[in-house]
């Protein structure tokens, strides 16, 4: 009985104004608040609902992308962005967070600056299947290593927490790379980022090339691993479309 008063309440409130409300929230917590009752399933779907939901430049970031779909409605358009979108000629993909709406751009290796990446003696540019990008830089030997990326903060969610992440894939032939702790760095707006070491080191480790590192490195290695044992650098983890993927740092978006 009680129950049956309480949805008699809302049916006093216009969908619309249920609608508006509802917009206030959160895509996750406009979800669940369409299992309430009928009103709040019909008031919960509607437009004016997910179009606050979705990025206030949706239009552009759609039209930026070789794909053409139709939506039905304005959650249908957002839960397809929830997917990978590649946008700007395939060089970046763009999704939303599913449940906050915040967006979220991984830069192709295109659209990096990676030092000599023209020079086919130290870089080759080949397509890999199991990458979301046409393209791929792949390493071939170099003396110097540096990797930057860019992206316009307008394009961000603002009042956001960002974290920077290097997506990359490792050998199991490679030696080197991962033998040599590697400075990064994450730089927002005007602010000075701090730097701090990443090594990137494969999980899975094969003796002979455990050895080979030893003969070209010796005790500069075993000084520099130390500094990520102790706690003083970042390693990568897996991901589940299984690459790598080790944390930059953090910026604010405002």
């Amino acid at each position: 009985m009680e129950g049956l008063m309480e949805d008699d309440e809302f049916k006093i409130l216009p969908e619309g104004c249920v609608s508006s409300i509802l917009s206030f929230t959160s895509p996750q917590d406009a979800c669940k608040s369409s299992l309430v009752s009928t009103i709040f399933q019909s008031a919960a779907d509607s437009d004016i609902v997910w179009e606050r939901f979705l990025p206030v430049d949706y239009e552009d970031i759609v039209s930026k992308s070789n794909v053409r779909f139709k939506f039905s409605s304005k959650k249908e358009l957002f839960l397809h962005l929830c997917n990978s979108l590649l946008i700007d000629g395939g060089r970046k993909s763009f999704r939303i967070e599913k449940s906050s709406g915040k967006k979220s751009f991984i830069l192709s290796a295109r659209d990096l600056q990676i030092t000599w990446s023209n020079d086919p003696l130290y870089w080759h540019w080949a397509s890999l299947p199991e990458s979301r990008f046409s393209e791929v830089a792949v390493l071939r030997t170099v003396s110097w290593l540096e990797i930057a990326g860019k992206i316009k903060t307008q394009m961000l969610s603002p009042n956001t927490k960002y974290g920077a992440y290097l997506i990359l894939k490792i050998s199991e032939r490679s030696y080197g790379l991962d033998s040599m702790p590697s400075e990064i760095s994450v730089e927002g707006g005007n602010s000075q980022g701090s730097t701090t070491t990443a090594y990137l080191r494969l999980a899975r480790e094969h003796a002979r090339k455990q050895q080979m590192e030893r003969l070209f490195y010796g005790n500069r290695m075993e000084m520099l691993k130390s500094r990520v044992v102790e706690g003083d650098g970042r390693v990568p983890s897996e991901r589940d479309d299984g690459w790598l993927e080790i944390e930059l740092g953090e910026f604010f978006e405002w």
